[in-house]
């Protein structure tokens, strides 16, 4: 290639522009486009797009190429961008329109059961994993150079339509870096790219929590009434669990026998109207006093004597 082969230069508020506009006349023909949108400074900004960026930084193949893909991608060069496993296509508006193809081969077998080994218990969730709220410890493992997550550069093959003769041309890089954008949003694709299944990481988390002794073996786990009270938001009375009704004090003699006196007698036929049962003498009463006896009135001259 020559210099008279290089096209004019484009600023980057035409390329800008240009961008827009071939999103939206692929749009209106039905074609499914996901361009790449950056707003503010950061490409990236979750654990896992920041890792995937730095990851490419950190080699020397890619050192004097990547600059140029930061700009690229902020002024929104890259009109489409799909990830598929093992597979990034993509499509970046420069002088033309050019078409961008890298490759990454998946982990391999033992490295990813070795990864999902040293992780083991230390992810509770999916939606942890997803999220990127991992211990340090994880995030070193899944990062690191060697045997991690992330591809290296004998693992990545990169090809662009445009003249350049390098590899890894400003376009290829914009795509790059539009992945680590791309998994701020979705960061499934992640796993996806590299050919495995992000459930294995948390695979043995639910074992850790099945056992009833975690849950209810030691003392110090379990829930006291004020600990109840806040979890169900319940007003709670002193030793009252919620769900369990309070112990109900014995009834006095008196009040039973109060209680049975108003109860009906059962009827011995269907047809015969119940019949109610005089209220009983309630205990401890008072004894009704014997009636005073007459006595006879004295005839005249009678003493009284016999």
């Amino acid at each position: 290639m020559n210099y008279w082969d290089w096209k004019p230069y484009v600023s980057v508020e035409e390329k800008k522009k240009k961008a827009e506009k071939l999103v939206a006349k692929l749009k209106k023909k039905g074609k499914p486009v996901a361009p790449v949108i950056i707003t503010g400074r950061k490409i990236a900004e979750s654990f896992w797009g920041i890792s995937w960026c730095k990851n490419l930084e950190r080699y020397s193949d890619y050192e004097s190429r990547l600059p140029r893909g930061r700009s690229y991608v902020r002024n929104g060069s890259v009109v489409d961008l799909q990830i598929a496993e093992g597979e990034i296509t993509a499509t970046v508006s420069g002088s033309e329109l050019y078409s961008v193809m890298i490759s990454i081969e998946p982990v391999a077998r033992a490295r990813w059961e070795a990864i999902c080994k040293d992780c083991t218990g230390a992810i509770d969730s999916l939606v942890e994993l997803l999220q990127g709220r991992l211990a340090r410890s994880v995030m070193d493992r899944v990062c690191r150079e060697a045997d991690g997550l992330f591809p290296a550069p004998h693992e990545i093959k990169l090809s662009c339509s445009c003249p350049d003769w390098a590899d890894m041309c400003k376009h290829v890089a914009a795509v790059l870096y539009g992945v680590g954008a791309r998994l701020d949003e979705k960061p499934e694709l992640l796993f996806l790219l590299r050919g495995v299944d992000e459930s294995d990481l948390i695979a043995d988390a639910g074992e850790t929590f099945a056992q009833p002794e975690s849950l209810l073996g030691a003392p110090g786990n379990m829930l006291v009434d004020a600990d109840m009270a806040a979890l169900f938001g319940l007003d709670m009375a002193d030793g009252v669990a919620p769900g369990i009704p309070a112990a109900r004090k014995p009834a006095s003699p008196a009040k039973k026998a109060a209680k049975k006196a108003t109860k009906p007698v059962a009827a011995k036929d269907a047809g015969k109207t119940l019949v109610k049962k005089k209220p009983a003498k309630a205990v401890n009463a008072p004894a009704k006093p014997e009636p005073k006896r007459k006595t006879p009135a004295r005839k005249k001259g009678d003493t009284g004597f016999s």
